[in-house]
Formats: structure tokens, C-alpha cells, sequence
């Protein structure tokens, strides 16, 4: 994002923030001005790749609606930081970034004022949830009052409410997930269609659609963005998966016991049910008590048994068929740039905050129980 852009977006926001606080008018709520400096306290800190994205769209498809597309940048970062403060509530995260979490730091300060641990954590869940409610609604707001045509607006309005919807969806298999074996025959299938619902649609297909909406685009060019951007969002999903087990905390900012302590079904579990190291991994996931030790020995199965390599060589092959289906297309020659600037930093991100790893080789073959591609989706 150029210098101008930046500036442009971080003022949007915090204009959409400071409307926030006045939303309950002159009502003295000191819960809701808590909450919302929550809000606003974790809207920071994130490198804006969203807004840089659509930016990027809409000037390299020569678009001319640079306040609207400023507007609906700034809107797209509000609705992914209600996304992260939710999910940080679903998954119990109470680190972020390195630092406390939106329903960690309230359930932290409750603790300092008194209130006992569980009390403390429904409070701090509370806020998370009800943080995220407000935080989607000031980025309906933006869009709505965004400075475009009203049929533009009527379809950004269409594609944010979707996303907003499959997102949710998305979510709720995640958990649901869980509730099922962790070896099942589809469990590889849904893992990768939860990461495009979770991840692909708002991280990537929806700040690609948003721009080129914003710049007329024609159906052709929705259609070849819509692809890349799943391709990407999954590549991106996966990476953040082999983070969450491998991923050096100093730089990842979150702990790397959670996945295994919630017994999370990533890909990499998938996989890792069809080799021979499953029987030894099974007892370790999901153990709230899980310690470091326990925590190593895991992470030394999914690398033994092949899955960690595995899912690192699926992750690039989306990152970079997203690379080639932009090449591929009959796309201007600055969004193809970007969209590489994108793919390349995917790639550098997960270089440095992954310890490394075996040499990349071809996906190796699991297991002689069952062939983990023949639960890829068609």
C-alpha cells in the first residue's frame, strides 16, 4: 500500500471509530465506551493487507472511485478485526499479536479488579462477542454511506452480507469439526472447504471482488479474481495451520499448543490420520493438559509421518497455481503484479515464522490405511 493510501485508510478508520463512540449519543454507558476503546485498541497493529488489497484492485483495473474504495477498505478491515475478536472467543485465544486478546485483556483487568477466573472469562467472552456484533455493523455502516453510485453500493452491501455469511458458516464447521472422528473419510475434504469459507472468501475474494466491483469490472475478471482468490485463501489457510503447530511463538505472536491442546481438525490432522504415526498422535490431541514435552513429541510424529511436509508443499501449490492462474488470465498487467507482490508475501511470511523444515519435496505418499488424495475435493 503506497504511502497516501495508508495515510488514506488509517484515517478512514479512525473515523469510523470515533462515529462508533458517539453511536449511544448522550446516554452515559461507561460498559459500552469500555468496550468499544476495546474494539478500537484491536483494530491495530495489523499490516492493512486486506485494504492493501483492494486498493490495489481497483487502481490496477483503472478504477476512479478512490474515496469509495478508501471507504470500503476501511470497512473490510473493521469486519475482519469483529472476525479475529470472535474467533478469539470460539477458539479461547487470550493472546493476540504477542499481547492480550480482546476477551483476554477484559477477563484479565475483571481478574485485577477481583472477580473470580470463570467469572472473568465469561465476561471477557462476553465482550468479545458483543465487540464483534458492533464491529460489523460500523463496517455495514461504511459501506453503506460509501461515496459510490447506489447499484455499486447495492453490490458491495451483496458481497460483504454474503461473506459475512459464509464466514459464519465457515466457522461453525470448524467447531463441528471437532465433534466428529478425527480420522474420518471426509475430514481432509471439509478441513480444506472450512479454510476457503473461513479465510479465502474475506481475506482474499472479497477484497479482489470489492475493487473490481468499485472499477466496473467486467464478469470475466470477477470470475478469474474469484479463482485466485481461492486458491490463495486456502494456500494462506493452510500455512496458518502448520503455524499454529510449528510456528515460532516470538514471531507468530500466539501460542503453538492451542491447536493441539482443542484437538483441531487442520489438514495436517487429516493427513496425519492415514500414516502409520496416527496411532501414536491420536492420544496426544485434544488434552487440555498438554504439555511441552507431549507438545514436542506430536509436532516430531506429524514431521516423521510426512503430514508436515505434506501440507507445506499443498500450501505452495495453491499459493503458486494462484500465481499462474493470474498469469493465466487475460488480467491488466499491474493487478497481475500485485496479486504476485501478494503470493510472494504469503511465502516470505510463512519462510520466516516457520522453523525449518526437510528439503520440499513432492507430496509423499501416505500410509498404506488410505491415500489422503483421494479425499481432495474434485
Amino acid at each position: 500500500m503506497s504511502t497516501v493510501h495508508h495515510r488514506a485508510v488509517e484515517q478512514e478508520i479512525q473515523r469510523q471509530l470515533r462515529l462508533g463512540a458517539t453511536r449511544p449519543g448522550t446516554l452515559p454507558l461507561p460498559d459500552h465506551d469500555d468496550l468499544w476503546a476495546a474494539f478500537s485498541r484491536a483494530t491495530g497493529g495489523g499490516k492493512r493487507f486486506r485494504p492493501n488489497l483492494l486498493l490495489a484492485t481497483h487502481e490496477a483495473l483503472g478504477g476512479s472511485r478512490g474515496p469509495a474504495a478508501v471507504q470500503a477498505a476501511a470497512a473490510l478491515e473493521l469486519m475482519h478485526t469483529a472476525f479475529v475478536v470472535q474467533d478469539d472467543v470460539i477458539d479461547g485465544d487470550q493472546v493476540r499479536r504477542g499481547a492480550p486478546s480482546l476477551p483476554g485483556g477484559i477477563a484479565a483487568d475483571a481478574r485485577h479488579r477481583g472477580a473470580g477466573a470463570s467469572e472473568a472469562q465469561r465476561l471477557g467472552e462476553a465482550a468479545g462477542i458483543l465487540a464483534g456484533d458492533l464491529g460489523l455493523v460500523a463496517a455495514l455502516r461504511a459501506i453503506v454511506r460509501c461515496e459510490a453510485p447506489a447499484p455499486v453500493v447495492e453490490r458491495l452491501l451483496d458481497l460483504f452480507e454474503s461473506t459475512l455469511h459464509a464466514t459464519a458458516a465457515g466457522e461453525l464447521a470448524d467447531v463441528r469439526l471437532q465433534l466428529g472422528p478425527a480420522d474420518g473419510p471426509v475430514v481432509l475434504r471439509e478441513a480444506l472447504a472450512v479454510a476457503e469459507l473461513k479465510t479465502a472468501l474475506y481475506s482474499f475474494q472479497l477484497p479482489l471482488r470489492a475493487g473490481a466491483i468499485l472499477a466496473d469490472a467486467s464478469p470475466e475478471v470477477l470470475s478469474a479474481l474469484d479463482e485466485i482468490g481461492s486458491l490463495l485463501g486456502i494456500g494462506f489457510q493452510l500455512f496458518d495451520d502448520l503455524l499454529g503447530m510449528f510456528g515460532d511463538e516470538r514471531r507468530t505472536g500466539k501460542s503453538a499448543l492451542g491447536d493441539l491442546r482443542e484437538g483441531k481438525r487442520t489438514a495436517l490432522i487429516a493427513h496425519a490420520s492415514t500414516t502409520e504415526v496416527w496411532p501414536a498422535l491420536q492420544p496426544l490431541l485434544g488434552r487440555e493438559d498438554l504439555g511441552e514435552d507431549e507438545a514436542r513429541r506430536a509436532r516430531s510424529l506429524l514431521t516423521a509421518g510426512g503430514s508436515r511436509a505434506w501440507v507445506e508443499d499443498l500450501a505452495r501449490w495453491h499459493v503458486s497455481s494462484a500465481a499462474e492462474a493470474a498469469a493465466r488470465h487475460d488480467l491488466p498487467p499491474g493487478l497481475v503484479t500485485s496479486l504476485d507482490l501478494a503470493t510472494a508475501e504469503i511465502l516470505r511470511a510463512a519462510d520466516l515464522t516457520l522453523p525449518a523444515s526437510a528439503p520440499q519435496h513432492a507430496p509423499p505418499s501416505p500410509a498404506p490405511r488410505r491415500r489422503a488424495e483421494e479425499e481432495l475435493p474434485a
